[in-house]
């Protein structure tokens, strides 16, 4: 009789239908990836084997595979939500020192800095040290601040930075002015000097000082004598006479010279401002820093500054982070800079369908999945890239499991009518006298 063929029918479209129903419940889950049953055919075997015309005894479920398609990416209002487009996964602590595989993106800081899940896992990465991050150092729980220490950001001296740019400024210089009224330059002095401009600079403890540059107009053909000055925060202590107050006259910076076209010809200028000058003596630094005026001009037209800026800054206060899409983690500060804290190292698998789901968005490497390979997003293409903000949403397709659904539906009565028709079989056969 075939009530085993029915049965094992039965049994297996009640599977599909118990996957169909786990993808649509979960379709709005984070990150999550639907399931489909996959089914084989059973075959009864005997000494003499199947025979030339077997008939097989039922179906049996071969597996439930997870298809890792890639989900809709949606925009948040978490800096720390992340969504990965592409075939990367998100290395989590499991806090005992191994490591299980995400996709759900939905992350947010703990009490002591970390980034952690909403299970309290805590993202991995390769933590920065003094903003650099070494590629390819092992991966660690990404921690973003120490509650116990200092959030402030260290300031940093104009000139101190890498290359020591200093001040870089483009001016156009008015040809048609002449020698100023008055031959000697005093900044008190309007008539003394043609034209000025001004930036903010900073010593060694992140103190603004106003470092301002007066254009004369020299008897040399396009030439010009560039003076300096500074002007001091409140609290700082001038150097005598105290008739100069907080303005300190650091005297000629250099010469400018251009060609007959009003191209600049002159080096940069070598600048320097004495700890006493800066109002702070055996407090802070000497500053030492490059003015260049390169791009400079001398043409026929109002003095204009083009452009100004500098490499030093004041101190600032942790504000806030960002995720790059090559995984970098930046922390903002007040000041204006930002600042490389960590990056988010993803993982793939040569096998992902053989990662076994542990629940709760994870998966655990298993032996069929393959060791995991690890990169920073970007890299290369298995990995894809991150989406700060944003969320990779469940890969189901609702019409699809709808659809999906009344196939089975129609397989699970079409079984159940088998065994119906069996039933009356038997009886027939029941019946005879």
């Amino acid at each position: 009789m075939g009530f085993q063929q029915g049965l094992s029918g039965l049994n297996a479209s009640s599977k599909a239908l118990d996957t169909i129903g786990n993808n649509i419940a979960n379709s709005g889950t984070v990150g999550f990836k639907n399931g489909s049953a996959q089914f084989a055919d059973v075959f009864a075997a005997s000494l003499n084997g199947a025979g030339a015309a077997p008939i097989g005894i039922g179906a049996k479920v071969a597996g439930i595979v997870q298809q890792f398609t890639q989900g809709n990416i949606s925009v948040t209002n978490n800096p720390l939500d992340t969504a990965i487009n592409g075939g990367g996964f998100f290395q989590m602590d499991d806090g005992s020192g191994g490591t299980v595989y995400a996709r759900n993106g939905q992350f947010q800081l703990d009490k002591d800095g970390y980034i952690v899940s909403a299970q309290g896992l805590q993202l991995k990465g390769i933590a920065a040290v003094n903003g650099v991050i070494a590629t390819g150092s092992p991966a660690v729980p990404l921690r973003l601040f120490d509650p116990t220490q200092s959030l402030s950001g260290t300031p940093q001296a104009t000139g101190a930075s890498t290359g020591g740019s200093g001040v870089q400024a483009n001016v156009n210089l008015d040809s048609r002015l002449g020698i100023p009224v008055t031959p000697l330059f005093d900044y008190n002095d309007p008539t003394s000097y043609n034209q000025s401009t001004a930036t903010t600079v900073y010593d060694s403890l992140g103190n603004p000082h106003t470092y301002s540059m007066y254009f004369v107009k020299n008897a040399a053909a396009n030439t010009w004598d560039v003076y300096a000055t500074v002007t001091n925060p409140a609290g700082s202590t001038p150097p005598n006479p105290p008739s100069l107050a907080t303005f300190q006259n650091l005297g000629a910076l250099g010469q400018l010279t251009f060609n007959t076209s009003g191209a600049i010809t002159s080096a940069p200028f070598a600048a320097a401002i004495s700890d006493t000058d800066l109002g702070y003596p055996g407090a802070v630094t000497a500053l030492a820093f490059p003015v260049d005026f390169g791009g400079s001009t001398q043409y026929g037209a109002q003095f204009a500054v083009n452009a100004m800026v500098q490499d030093g800054y004041a101190s600032g206060t942790l504000a806030g982070f960002n995720i790059g899409k090559d995984g970098v983690v930046l922390g903002r500060y007040t000041n204006g800079q930002t600042k490389a804290v960590g990056q988010v190292v993803l993982a793939t698998f040569r096998n992902p369908q053989g990662l076994q789901p542990l629940g709760d968005n994870r998966w655990a490497q298993s032996p069929t999945s393959g060791d995991p390979i690890t990169g920073s997003p970007g890299s290369s293409g298995q990995y894809g890239v991150l989406q700060s903000s944003a969320l990779e949403d469940s890969n189901v397709d609702l019409t699809a499991e709808l659809v999906s659904m009344i196939t089975q539906q129609r397989a699970y009565q079409a079984n159940a009518q088998t065994i119906k028709t069996q039933d009356s079989i038997l009886q027939t056969l029941v019946n005879l006298r």
